[in-house]
């Protein structure tokens, strides 16, 4: 995989193409297959690469360079000799050989950080922007999954799933790739600053971009097809119906990768999207065990501890967070029927003499409940509302009826209350 350092001559050659307005990369690689390295694609008169290519793909790849492109040259070259930075051209053996097998690979890639991880085995995580607070601790904890069993996990660095996803692949051996829609020398968005600075250091950041080139959104588009590119399956987390996860989703199924979406309520806005590509066809999942095995992967070792399993069978999704919780759950269950029954006529009392918006309290918990069963002690870890606040506002939404509680000790929003998400 490792090769020797392109020379300046060669970089100017590939960046030449790359560069090139109106060379696609499907007509490039045309012209590379029929003539090879870039230097012959410059010496070929017009008509034998308009013979390969197309006329439109001629005249580009032949366009003088224009007054700027030495300034990007030295640019890319000074780039390239800063720590963990490198750049990959289409002939080099450290090109990530899952790209190859798309029919319009990069001719240039700007990679920071560790070049390994874009030669293994790798599963895409995409979703919402606006997730809820489920959606990020199951792209977490699934991304956590994939990791730990060697799998490194690809996505996109925008806030919310993609996020969330690197964050759980960071704490495993598999590692994660960024794949950005900017110049590698920037970073979109800014709120992910240092998260982009953890992921140079243990994973990946991979650019088709110039340098410099901002964030732009017809850029994203064409970076989920590089995310659909590396990958052997593509995992739909949460997304709206008009999602750029389902832009990745088409992408990697017409590269033949597979798909898979999380289900979610069907009262939830950012459910829809996975909805919709499951009728389409892709695997609904449930654990990250699922994907492994669907995509056969070694499954890594799991504990068969029985309290384990059955805390899982009693509490669902959130079970497997790793925050501490009560051993036996029917302690604090206990508790809470208690206080509740306590509580009941005070808060009956104020609801019925008053008939105000939300409290701020309330609207906090109705966002950190989402849309799936939800325990005590996860409300408590996501609002960080001391007991009697929590206790008190659950039973006002109860009696207002937002909320249902159920066996257990679980909470979820009542059916008919659909509050407005915005689209990812």
């Amino acid at each position: 995989m490792h090769s020797l350092p392109a020379t300046d001559f060669e970089i100017a050659a590939w960046l030449r193409l790359s560069l090139a307005p109106g060379l696609k990369p499907a007509a490039l690689r045309l012209l590379l297959t029929a003539f090879g390295l870039p230097e012959a694609i410059f010496d070929q008169p017009s008509a034998a690469l308009a013979t390969v290519a197309g006329e439109t793909a001629a005249r580009a790849a032949l366009a003088p360079t224009g007054p700027e492109f030495d300034a990007q040259l030295d640019a890319v070259l000074a780039w390239r000799e800063l720590p963990g930075n490198q750049v990959v051209m289409l002939d080099d053996p450290a090109y990530p050989p899952a790209l190859l097998t798309m029919p319009d690979p990069p001719p240039l890639l700007y990679i920071k950080g560790r070049l390994d991880l874009l030669h293994t085995r790798a599963v895409a995580l995409v979703g919402s922007r606006s997730a809820t607070p489920q959606g990020v601790e199951d792209a977490e904890r699934f991304a956590r999954a994939l990791s730990a069993a060697g799998v490194t996990v690809v996505s996109g660095l925008a806030l919310g799933i993609d996020g969330a996803a690197h964050r759980g692949a960071l704490e495993g051996i598999g590692g994660t790739v960024a794949v950005i829609g900017t110049g590698a020398d920037l970073v979109y968005p800014s709120a992910h600053h240092a998260l982009a600075r953890q992921i140079a250091a243990q994973g990946v950041i991979l650019s088709e971009w110039p340098l410099g080139t901002p964030a732009r959104a017809a850029n994203f588009p064409q970076r989920n097809r590089l995310i659909a590119g590396l990958v052997s399956g593509v995992v739909i987390v949460e997304a709206a119906m008009r999602s750029g996860s389902l832009i990745t989703a088409r992408l990697a199924n017409e590269m033949g990768r597979d798909i898979f979406a999380l289900p979610g309520s069907i009262h939830a806005p950012l459910s829809r999207g996975c909805h919709r590509i499951i009728k389409q066809g892709a695997k609904l999942v449930e654990t990250p065990d699922e994907i492994l095995e669907e995509l056969g992967f070694t499954q890594r070792p799991v504990a068969r501890a029985g309290s384990a399993a059955a805390l899982h069978a009693l509490f669902g999704e959130g079970a497997e967070q790793p925050r501490a919780r009560p051993q036996a759950g029917a302690t604090s269950v206990a508790e809470h029927a208690a206080t509740h029954e306590n509580a009941t006529h005070a808060v009956t009392r104020a609801t019925a003499t008053s008939a105000s918006p939300p409290s701020a309290e309330a609207q906090q918990l109705l966002a950190a409940l989402g849309h799936s069963p939800t325990t005590l002690e996860i409300l408590a870890t996501r609002t960080e509302m001391e007991d009697t606040a929590l206790q008190t506002t659950l039973l006002q939404l109860e009696l207002a009826g937002q909320v249902t509680m159920l066996p257990g000790g679980r909470f979820m929003r009542a059916s008919h209350e659909r509050p407005r998400v915005d689209q990812g």
